[in-house]
């Protein structure tokens, strides 16, 4: 989370600098109108710089994963990336459409508008800015509400998943008219400075990126087709086991990394953490989902054996990489995944690390936990398995008795976020370093 707070600062903190050393947020001779013809600039400078890294993260680019820990902080910046935005765009059509409405009302005197250079005395490119400048203003305002509702709806959990993602690509056609706006009314003297040379930069790559957005181009490198193998239920559970059998081109994966799937295209890829090892003799992935949300729910009436399967990635740095001699796994619930395949990984390459798995759970299956235990066993990791309701509930203190040499360990933890976000405070309190302890924000949206 640190490295999403210091991401976000130094990109509001950059585009500000850059501006301020183009402009200033006090005017002189100082007024109302000044300073609103230099805040309409600066927030719409730092509206459309949001928008455009937003836009760029998009893209789902690797190399930016490992300096943000994964994509699923880099999922995490996007989101705060587009809250930002919303917040100064609304400031930005406030100063611009608020103050319209005001001297109509009344509030205020707009100044007499001081001349202007003639259109003859213009540059080409300057003189045909000027002449865009009302379509653009309008086109602006119209979109701004589109993209308003857009972001909304992309922040309410309860919104379908499957509508999001049809609802929310339709934000890059909205990027798109609000890049034409914000170059035709950006002050032109900007594009001669180094916050205009960033601004063009950013504008080019978030225009590529909502181009590559509409026409289902993002992660199209990294997609290998695969059929479905076999399909284990577990009803106590309500979890399905899928194994995927791809083609050739999967480049590997770590375990704790995970991957989209796409079964229906009408539904799009969703996320999925691999529970398994990698081999690339037999090519083979297991996705093991729950039931807890309209899709997953559907899986094991749609998914069929031999159905043909889009598999892109592997993403994330969920990795267990690090120079621990001893590790404590807390995977809660469905968030036991990722330590199952690093179990396959461990019993296939064993390693000097002790590690203690903790798993507790609401739902009980014996079939389930057998196989579980087996794979600790053979991997020769701890269990502590927690059954709601007869083990009682896990938490720092518990830990920390079962495990007297915690304090040279690290966590790696997967499960609701509130709980990890307990464990993660109730450590840190107790002395642990904050780098030393690792979740997976596995939030999509």
């Amino acid at each position: 989370m640190n490295r999403i707070k210091i991401a976000l600062a130094a990109i509001l903190l950059l585009l500000t600098a850059l501006w301020l050393a183009a402009d200033t947020l006090y005017p002189q001779p100082l007024s109302y109108f000044a300073f609103r013809a230099v805040f309409v600039q600066y927030s719409g400078v730092l509206g459309m710089g949001l928008m455009s890294i937003a836009m760029l993260l998009a893209l789902r680019p690797k190399w930016v994963e490992p300096h943000l820990d994964g994509l699923d902080k880099m999922y995490r910046l996007h989101k705060w990336l587009g809250i930002s935005a919303l917040v100064v765009s609304v400031l930005h059509w406030w100063w611009a459409k608020g103050t319209k409405w005001m001297v109509g009302w009344g509030w205020l005197e707009r100044p007499a508008r001081k001349p202007g250079p003639g259109a003859d005395t213009l540059g080409a490119v300057e003189g045909w800015l000027r002449s865009q400048r009302g379509l653009a203003e309008s086109i602006g305002e119209w979109v701004f509400y589109i993209a308003v509702a857009l972001i909304v709806l992309a922040l309410i959990k309860r919104f379908p998943y499957h509508w999001f993602v049809k609802t929310h690509k339709w934000l890059a056609a909205a990027y798109l008219a609000l890049a034409y706006h914000s170059v035709v009314l950006t002050k032109f003297d900007y594009w001669t400075q180094p916050v205009g040379w960033v601004m063009a930069l950013l504008l080019l790559g978030g225009s590529v990126a909502a181009v590559l957005s509409l026409v289902g181009k993002i992660g199209a490198g990294r997609k290998v087709q695969g059929s479905i193998e076999s399909l284990t239920e577990y009803p106590a559970l309500r979890v399905l086991e899928t194994v995927v059998v791809l083609e050739e081109g999967w480049p590997g994966h770590r375990a704790g990394q995970f991957a989209f799937a796409t079964s229906d295209k009408r539904e799009g890829a969703h996320p999925y953490t691999i529970a398994s090892a990698w081999n690339p003799a037999d090519r083979r992935l297991t996705f093991i989902t729950k039931a807890l949300g309209d899709h997953t729910s559907r899986l094991r009436e749609r998914l069929k054996i031999g159905m043909p399967i889009t598999v892109e990635g592997p993403y994330g740095c969920f990795d267990f990489e690090d120079a621990q001699p001893h590790q404590i796994w807390i995977g809660a619930g469905i968030g036991i995944t990722p330590f199952i395949a690093r179990l396959k990984q461990r019993i296939a390459h064993p390693d000097a690390r002790t590690i203690d798995l903790f798993h507790p759970t609401a739902d009980y299956d014996q079939a389930a936990l057998d196989r579980l235990t087996a794979d600790a066993a053979a991997a020769g990791v701890r269990l502590h398995l927690l059954v709601d309701g007869k083990d009682g509930r896990l938490n720092g203190e518990r830990i920390r008795a079962l495990v007297p040499d915690w304090q040279s360990a690290s966590l790696w933890f997967c499960g609701p976020a509130g709980f990890g976000q307990a464990l993660r405070e109730d450590f840190r309190a107790s002395g642990l370093p904050p780098e030393h302890f690792h979740q997976e924000l596995f939030q999509m949206r």
